[in-house]
């Protein structure tokens, strides 16, 4: 993806609460590999049955995310939103996860939002067009023609 995102200092993690977020930024990368529809099928398999997450936890998990990962911090927004929505339903809830572009100039992008916004992203994620998204529930987005398989 191409949207450079800034990020303060992140939290530190306690040594004991590493594994989980790493092992999520792992699986992030490796379903990142996949092509669009497989990690659109991966993921809304992952987020069946699960709550819609609060933009509170959403936060929280994205945090731990950029604190045990360099690159999630930086230019890896594919993994790192893969990784914070996974890092989310460890917990029992899944963000709407969203893959997408601005043409003008063209970027692509992938973020979680909560409560109907993006969470810790720039303002320009405003401007972005989703192509691929996996709501809570798992349950397919109201009428979206570009996902179409």
């Amino acid at each position: 993806m191409s949207v450079t995102v800034a990020v303060d200092k992140p939290p530190r993690v306690p040594v004991h609460r590493r594994p989980l977020p790493l092992l999520a930024v792992v699986a992030g990368h490796l379903i990142g590999r996949l092509s669009p529809h497989g990690i659109r099928g991966i993921l809304t398999v992952c987020a069946r049955g699960a709550r819609p997450a609060s933009y509170a936890e959403t936060g929280r998990a994205r945090a731990r995310v950029v604190a045990v990962s360099v690159r999630c911090a930086g230019e890896g927004c594919l993994p790192r939103s893969i990784a914070t929505a996974l890092l989310c339903r460890a917990g029992g809830s899944w963000p709407t996860w969203h893959a997408g572009v601005q043409t003008m100039p063209f970027r692509a992008h992938a973020w979680v939002e909560a409560e109907n916004r993006p969470v810790d992203e720039p303002l320009s994620t405003a401007q972005m067009q989703p192509l691929v998204t996996v709501q809570p529930g798992g349950k397919p987005p109201p009428s979206s023609p570009a996902e179409s398989p």
